[in-house]
């Protein structure tokens, strides 16, 4: 028997140590529960009153190698739980693609969130909007499915929903609360009382569907905006509201608003705004006084009310993720590249004094843990950095190396209907010999959402969505061939989410038609290909990254997007920030990773966040495709230790 009992025991402390190695945290004999207490508005942890105080951190707008650091300081902050949306274009990028490595190792995420003792609140959407390119849906939805009606009950959308969900949640389903992990409440959809579907059988359908895997191990719910739960919450989930700071009455009239659709539960501000997004072309960056934010949330929490700090860390729209919105006189205003927020944590994750001020009103009603606050990472400038202009785009041999195969239609065809998820298409076609007007009238109906007009590859114009720009002059005898480079500038978040992108309407010189395009993809995706192709190219010309070259101030890109190329040292491996002022805009690559797009011509960003984990310290290399012009003579950038914005 005592061999038995040994046998037994070694057995049970194997198993134990299995559970630990694979980052599950193990309860002992007792079943874990979080649930509602409706009788007295409060949520019950494992049969104990439970307040939450969270702040939002999004897993795929930072560098996995930053996650424990941000996740130590929001534990540090006070926050007892961490909310996160889950991306599924990220995570899905191709249909029966699946990616759960790197950036998307949401796994690893939650498990570093529960090795700091934060909970976990789940929004898997699938719709998150989060200022994110689609608002999380994966491209190719348009590309199979191109009449899809997202959001609602159409049967293709139900069903590939289904699919991913059961992708998702058989990974996740063992860090639910009852499971024993740190997730304690899923989201169903996001903010649906603010789309125009209103369809109650679908909500109806995904609560059903999220519940298939949750089964009562984390609690259900839903959020939308003061006066929106009536379309945006469904029966089984517990509605919540966003709001950023006001007064007593307009925080207590959001509450008696919801108590109208949801008489009983706990109060819950699950978009809490400390800050607030930016959009290019916009004054300036979105900041928001901290006096405010800090007494609105005093009065909540003092009233049991469970706050969602939205966003506590914002981070980077790293690649081309940024969305856009449905605003200005196109109806089209695309996100900047960095999502700092004005958050507490700034782009780089490190504290402002708005954390600190956050953190002193946390501490007046929740224990502050002993854990140090983690100092901010250093921080590299590089004066100057030496680029030089490799080729057109529009050059056959670099065509060969960035672009698809060209596909032949009576009409353009549409990014998605060629199956490309962002970066550039070019358009061609023969410009009718007939005409006899000069300047001619080039005009393009629905232009999603920057066209840069040539002729014979010579530049003679831009075409602007987001200015409602669809037309300019074109003078008569400049070419054969017309060509209009489209650029992605980011789908919408919010608002119409079908928003297809290329030229989706006709196109006319003067009044006629032009029909025949030739379309030829150029995805920017496969930066190794086009690092050797540049390498091949600098030995050929015997050129040199460190020699300087002068151009004409305000030299344009006369003949389509061109590749910029060099390469710089470091002393030390830190963050740092680039800074492409002088140049018009593009996209940015550092040693093959996308940082995102530049538009320091008009802001408010000006730099783009390096973050230290994708640098080297001899050897980096940086490419810029910039699409407008340089209006420096010296081809050079350079490297802050501080962000910059107008």
């Amino acid at each position: 028997m005592r061999l038995l009992h040994w046998t037994l025991l070694i057995i049970g402390l194997m198993l134990i140590a299995c559970q630990l190695s694979s980052g599950q945290r193990v309860v002992e004999n007792k079943k874990r529960t979080f649930e509602i207490d409706f009788n007295n508005n409060t949520f019950l942890k494992d049969g104990k009153p439970f307040q939450y105080v969270a702040g939002s951190f999004h897993y795929f707008r930072a560098m996995p190698q930053s996650w424990g650091r941000i996740l130590r300081l929001m534990r540090a902050a006070g926050l007892n739980a961490v909310t996160t949306y889950v991306e599924w274009s990220l995570h899905n990028p191709k249909e029966g693609v699946y990616n759960w490595q790197g950036m998307a190792d949401i796994e690893q995420f939650i498990h570093l969130a529960q090795e700091e003792d934060l909970l976990v609140i789940l929004r898997p959407g699938p719709y998150i909007c989060a200022e994110r390119d689609m608002g999380g849906f994966p491209y190719w939805l348009l590309h199979k499915h191109p009449g899809i009606q997202l959001r609602t009950g159409d049967v293709a959308y139900l069903s590939e929903v289904r699919t991913w969900y059961s992708e998702l949640f058989s990974r996740l389903e063992p860090y639910l609360y009852g499971n024993g992990g740190p997730i304690i409440m899923v989201q169903v959809e996001n903010e649906y009382g603010s789309f125009f579907a209103c369809d109650h059988r679908y909500m109806e359908w995904l609560r059903d569907e999220t519940e298939r895997y949750v089964r009562g191990h984390a609690v259900l719910f839903t959020n939308n905006g003061p006066g929106m739960t009536a379309c945006g919450g469904v029966d089984g989930a517990l509605s919540t509201l966003d709001f950023g700071s006001g007064t007593t009455e307009e925080i207590n009239g959001y509450w008696n608003d919801l108590r109208k659709n949801q008489p009983k539960g706990p109060l819950v501000n699950s978009e809490y705004y400390p800050g607030w997004l930016t959009h290019w072309q916009e004054p300036e960056m979105a900041r928001v006084p901290i006096d405010p934010i800090v007494a609105s949330l005093r009065e909540m929490l003092s009233n049991g009310v469970n706050v969602n700090i939205y966003m506590f860390y914002g981070g980077t729209n790293f690649g081309f993720t940024a969305g856009a919105n449905e605003m200005g006189s196109g109806l089209y205003t695309p996100d900047i590249t960095s999502y700092d927020y004005d958050a507490p944590l700034n782009e780089a994750g490190d504290p402002t004094p708005k954390y600190a001020a956050i953190r002193e009103v946390i501490s007046e009603f929740f224990p502050i843990p002993d854990v140090p606050v983690p100092t901010p990472a250093c921080k590299v400038s590089i004066p100057e950095v030496t680029l030089i202009p490799i080729d057109s785009i529009l050059n056959r041999h670099v065509l060969h190396v960035v672009a698809s195969p060209k596909i032949t239609n009576t009409t353009p065809l549409s990014f998605e209907a060629i199956n490309q998820y962002s970066g550039l298409v070019l358009y061609e076609a023969s410009i009718p010999a007939n005409l006899k007007t000069d300047p001619m009238k080039l005009t393009v109906e629905k232009l999603h959402d920057k066209g840069y007009v040539f002729v014979d590859s010579l530049f003679v114009g831009t075409l602007s969505r987001q200015n409602n720009v669809n037309s300019l002059p074109i003078a008569l005898g400049l070419g054969e061939t017309l060509q209009i480079i489209v650029e992605n500038e980011g789908r919408i978040n919010f608002g119409t989410p079908n928003d297809f992108k290329g030229i989706l309407g006709r196109v006319f010189i003067n009044t006629q038609p032009i029909q025949n395009w030739t379309m030829t993809g150029i995805p920017l995706d496969d930066i190794g290909r086009l690092s050797k192709f540049i390498h091949n190219k600098l030995q050929e010309n015997d050129l040199h990254p460190m020699k300087q070259l002068r151009l004409p101030r305000g030299f344009p890109i006369q003949r389509g997007p061109t590749l910029f190329y060099g390469t710089f040292d470091l002393n030390e491996l830190c963050d740092t920030y680039l800074n492409p002022s002088g140049w018009g805009k593009g996209v940015a690559f550092v040693n093959g990773f996308n940082l995102g797009r530049y538009w320091p011509l008009v802001g408010p960003q000006i730099t783009l966040y390096v973050p230290r984990s994708i640098l080297k310290q001899q050897g980096n290399e940086i490419i810029l495709v910039e699409f407008q012009m340089v209006k420096k003579p010296l081809v050079t950038v350079q490297f802050d230790s501080s962000p910059m914005f107008h």
